[in-house]
């Protein structure tokens, strides 16, 4: 059993971003807190938000 991180994207950004009219994003499905701060998060924050949205159905990629 490996003890290393999952393999994901550096973001959960799908490029439909709507947090200027929505607490939620709809692309990815974080707050716009966690939008605006996602580059000064720990490892262990960002994994914590992955893990909600991906919960949640996030993130939502067109196609």
């Amino acid at each position: 059993m490996s003890d290393s991180p999952p393999q994901r994207p550096d973001t959960p950004c799908v490029a439909v971003c709507s947090t200027t009219f929505d607490d939620v994003c709809r692309g990815c499905g974080r707050t716009v807190n966690e939008v605006a701060h996602w580059v000064f998060m720990t490892e262990e924050e960002k994994t914590k938000v992955w893990e909600r949205i991906t919960a949640e159905g996030y993130p939502r990629r067109q196609g």
